[in-house]
């Protein structure tokens, strides 16, 4: 068995597919160096992230994949599951050895399960995208702190970049602690020397803009007139709002 050791980044990973055919190897396991624990039976060999061999495998899936498969597969990826590079050296295979697309062959296991890892990314995203709330701080910049349970940082961008194109804004992802930076021509990663908490909703007035404070309690008194008490039906509510989104909503301060 031989474990190909990479970088962590998407870039990585399809290099380190590379690898594999490259170096012919039939017994592979893919491994990001953040999660590899060594293995006295196996061989390591470290992959160094290259950005030809990447796009030639990128490409390579580019000519038997749908734009859907190719989300399917980043999807997978971005989930951060333990098995994900398993399931995808897996899939690559089938992919390649094919000479027909296996992307809506259900009755495999393998392909039932990728398509649903990549629902559930895409459900965390849309979520996201409807529950950002931002905060006007200092700077004339638009925060926002989230906690997603996959990193879908780069999935939400493009999005906000469309909606918000004439605000900068800050979207920071606590728990893998990296966010994306827009300064109304582009989107760029950032980071942070001090983590900001999960919930930035009562910053300190000396940190945010003077006018966040009745913006917040307009949006309260807007929410509050539009909810009807008759028609409350709280497992409905949650079902369609989960709690744990609660802490980034302003309504919920109320």
């Amino acid at each position: 068995m031989v474990h190909f050791v990479y970088d962590g980044s998407f870039e990585g990973l399809l290099t380190a597919v590379f690898d594999v055919y490259e170096g012919k190897a039939e017994r592979a396991q893919l491994f990001s160096i953040k999660t590899y624990q060594p293995d006295a039976f196996a061989e390591r060999r470290d992959v160094l992230t290259d950005s030809v061999k990447a796009n030639r495998v990128w490409k390579g899936l580019f000519r038997k994949l749908s734009p859907q498969g190719l989300l399917n597969v980043y999807s997978v990826y971005l989930s951060e599951r333990t098995d994900r590079e398993t399931l995808l050296l897996a899939f690559f295979r089938r992919v390649f050895a094919e000479s027909v697309s296996i992307e809506d062959d259900f009755s495999s296991p393998l392909i039932v399960q990728i398509s649903q890892i990549s629902r559930q990314i895409h459900r965390e995203k849309h979520r996201f995208e409807a529950f950002v709330r931002f905060i006007h701080i200092k700077g004339n910049i638009y925060f926002a702190s989230i906690e997603p349970d996959f990193n879908i940082l780069p999935l939400i961008g493009p999005h906000f970049a469309e909606r918000y194109a004439d605000q900068r804004w800050i979207i920071y992802d606590t728990r893998r602690q990296y966010g994306l930076y827009y300064d109304l021509q582009q989107v760029q990663e950032v980071y942070f020397e001090a983590v900001p908490d999960s919930s930035v909703l009562d910053l300190p007035s000396d940190q945010v803009e003077e006018d966040e404070a009745l913006m917040q309690q307009l949006w309260q008194v807007y929410f509050q007139s539009v909810n009807i008490i008759e028609r409350k039906n709280m497992k409905l509510h949650r079902k369609h709002l989960p709690i744990r989104y609660w802490k980034y909503l302003t309504e919920k301060k109320i």
